[in-house]
């Protein structure tokens, strides 16, 4: 079965590819532009979805990545320690910018430039996370184990 996708969550899929990974993109009728929605257009719990959230260092205005559990919140001075400088939000021309893709729909992973990525450790936990995959209505399904190794990121607690 060959399965066409949007432009942008067929960046994805070649990215999981080009990185060895089988994961399957898949682009779904209904929007999972929040956790909540995308829990439930996947059936799982809120807390298995791995939500991207891009931020700007205050200072440098370097891209920060962080990966979220679903219901969790991040504590953006604990996240300002460990890069040593303040976070800031980060607008949807900033985010676009930065990893090609737009809020409610940034991947783990094939952005357009290198971020520096923190991953909570809640998703540790979980057998298996669903991640956006480049649209709002684009998700694909991986271990906490393949998060980690797709994108290098540094799991600690985010809140």
């Amino acid at each position: 079965m060959s399965i066409t996708l949007s432009p942008s969550p067929q960046k994805v899929q070649e990215a999981l590819k080009a990185l060895g990974f089988t994961n399957q993109v898949l682009e779904l009728q209904s929007a999972t532009r929040t956790s909540s929605e995308a829990a439930q257009a996947v059936g799982c719990m809120v807390e298995q979805i791995a939500k991207s959230i891009v931020f700007q260092g205050k200072q440098t205005h370097k891209p920060i990545l962080v990966i979220a559990s679903g219901p969790n919140r991040v504590n953006e001075k604990k996240i300002g320690e460990l890069i040593s400088e303040p976070l800031g939000k980060a607008d949807a021309d900033y985010v676009r910018k930065h990893t090609g893709f737009v809020i409610g729909g940034v991947p783990p992973l094939g952005h357009l430039e290198q971020l520096e990525i923190f991953i909570d450790e809640d998703l540790l936990q979980y057998e298996e996370i669903w991640a956006a995959a480049g649209s709002p209505n684009a998700v694909f399904k991986l271990t906490p184990s393949d998060l980690v190794k797709m994108t290098g990121g540094r799991v600690t607690s985010i809140k």
